[in-house]
């Protein structure tokens, strides 16, 4: 794909780097730091010019050399957009690490250049947050998945037993630092990543000792408390807040007014309340999505509502625990909404109509639907 962009033919200042607004300073920034880096070997290569051909053993190395760097651009949260090609969102930090890299690289006998750019062909914004999202979520799929296997290996219930618990607590701390590395660099609030984080806290609230008998228990929520609140989530609701903020409008605050932020640094405002989003008062709790953990806090026993959140668990969560065969219809559904819709405010709108009609469906013929 042929990509165009305006961009400054310098390597920036950091005091020009872009602060935009928004997760981590940069979200729908616009613009982008690119780095075009070329391994030594293949710096020498690409001066050849015609005499690439007697320099095939140069670009094996050029592909080990390079090999090193991409882990550190990875590491960076970059990127690639082309061959040898790195992105990450203008920001002044993020313009420091290219500017240390690229004096290694040319420190080495590589090439190296820098440019800040908006891209206004070949590649929108959408399609640039995609490519960050695909990177990240991908990381947190793995977080999930190894975060899960580490909970099978604990009891379902009661005390875990020593000689499990110091195994179960040095994995989860690796865990917990590779989630840290990851979540610094997710600037675009990548799907999968309360799951991760809920995966997580499940399985240290299991390692937790269990309270003394008369301690402190979770009861239901007085309803009259959570009326005509603010509910603040993430930008870019899909399958978990559109359920979400269905159920609180229909079921919890019928006069619930809704807000779309950027990201997990918002701080909320006096009577606001976050849902499925990092450190919410409502969000992902072990193997539990949000619309799951707003079930249980509220004591809503509905069979309805429970068929919903089985479809809900296994679209968001991508884990087949309920097997429920009705959930990728839904998915595509909500694919639509989101495809169709880019303001917040009318994907919640559609989601709501959908999901009453669906809510009537599963109220009046509860049983279970599933594949064999």
């Amino acid at each position: 794909m042929p990509v165009r962009v305006e961009s400054s033919s310098r390597i920036v200042p950091a005091s020009e780097a872009v602060e935009a607004p928004g997760s981590n300073g940069f979200e729908d920034c616009g613009r982008y730091l690119c780095a075009h880096v070329l391994a030594p070997a293949e710096a020498a290569a690409q001066v050849a010019g015609g005499h690439r051909r007697r320099l095939d053993l140069e670009e094996e190395d050029a592909v080990g050399a390079l090999q090193p760097l991409e882990h550190r651009l990875q590491r960076l949260g970059a990127v690639a957009i082309k061959n040898s090609v790195y992105v990450l969102p203008s920001t002044a930090d993020a313009l420091e690490d290219f500017q240390w890299l690229l004096r290694e690289i040319t420190q080495q006998g590589g090439d190296a250049s820098i440019c800040e750019a908006r891209f206004v062909d070949g590649l929108s914004d959408e399609q640039i947050h995609s490519l960050f999202h695909e990177v990240r979520g991908a990381d947190y799929a793995q977080i999930s998945e190894e975060a899960r296997r580490i909970g099978k290996t604990l009891p379902a219930s009661g005390v875990v037993e020593e000689s499990l618990r110091g195994q179960a607590e040095s994995d989860l701390a690796r865990l917990g630092r590779r989630f840290t590395e990851v979540s610094a660099i997710d600037f675009f609030n990548a799907p999968g990543r309360e799951s991760a984080a809920g995966l997580i806290a499940g399985i240290e609230s299991r390692l937790r000792p269990a309270p003394a008998p008369g301690g402190p228990t979770r009861r239901p929520r007085p309803a009259e408390k959570y009326s005509g609140r603010t509910w603040v989530t993430r930008k870019g609701i899909h399958v978990d807040r559109m359920a979400s903020g269905w159920l609180i409008r229909r079921f919890i605050d019928k006069d619930a007014r809704f807000k779309f932020v950027a990201g997990r640094d918002y701080s909320p405002r006096p009577g606001e309340l976050r849902f499925d989003m990092f450190d919410a008062e409502f969000t992902h709790e072990g193997d539990h999505c949000t619309f799951e953990v707003l079930l249980a806090r509220f004591s809503m026993k509905d069979p309805g509502l429970s068929a919903i959140a089985e479809i809900v668990h296994d679209v968001d969560l991508k884990d087949a625990k309920f097997g429920r065969s009705d959930a990728p219809g839904f998915e595509r559904l909500v694919a639509g909404i989101s495809l169709a819709h880019k303001d917040d405010t009318a994907r919640l709108e559609r989601a709501c109509a959908m999901l009453d009609d669906l809510y009537e469906y599963y109220r009046r013929k509860p049983e279970t639907r599933r594949t064999p």
